[in-house]
């Protein structure tokens, strides 16, 4: 009978861990719930206020470029993307919210820091706000805590 592998996992402590948070302003009455509610984790788990930056953006396609920018400046141990892309009647939202996908996993691949992926990709606004706060819960709390579990696994693994 086999036995249990060794198991590595990471946890939602923070360790000194340095986070940053790239949100974007485009539909801001979804992301700021996504701000407040991934500051307020972080900050709950406790993650010191000097160690937070909060950087603004236009929108979700420019999301992956200011990630790579901090992931790549030493000085993060975890980046935490948030936005919001809305489906609307053009294929507008195929290339943004793919293409902030993809750039964000570039990232994450490239530097070798974890980018917690909060971008929501909604067919309406209700959806959105369902997921920034609503019945589906705060997609801003999950990003922050696969964030900080990502930094810690990574020390962890060396």
């Amino acid at each position: 009978m086999a036995g249990i592998p060794r198991t590595i996992e990471g946890d939602s402590a923070a360790n000194g861990a340095r986070v940053a948070v790239v949100a974007a302003r485009f539909n801001g009455f979804v992301v700021e719930r996504l701000v407040s509610s991934a500051l307020q984790t972080l900050r709950a788990h406790g993650v010191r206020e000097e160690n937070l930056l909060l950087v603004r953006v236009p929108g979700a396609f420019e999301i992956p470029l200011a990630a790579r920018k901090l992931a790549a400046s030493g000085g993060y141990d975890a980046v935490i993307a948030l936005g919001a892309v809305i489906r609307g009647e053009t294929p507008h939202f195929d290339y943004v919210a793919g293409e902030c996908a993809r750039g964000l996993s570039r990232v994450m691949l490239d530097t070798g820091v974890p980018v917690a992926f909060g971008v929501l990709t909604c067919d309406t606004a209700e959806q959105a706000l369902a997921r920034a706060g609503g019945e589906a819960g705060n997609k801003g709390t999950d990003a922050a805590l696969a964030a900080l579990e990502m930094a810690n696994l990574l020390r962890k693994v060396g």
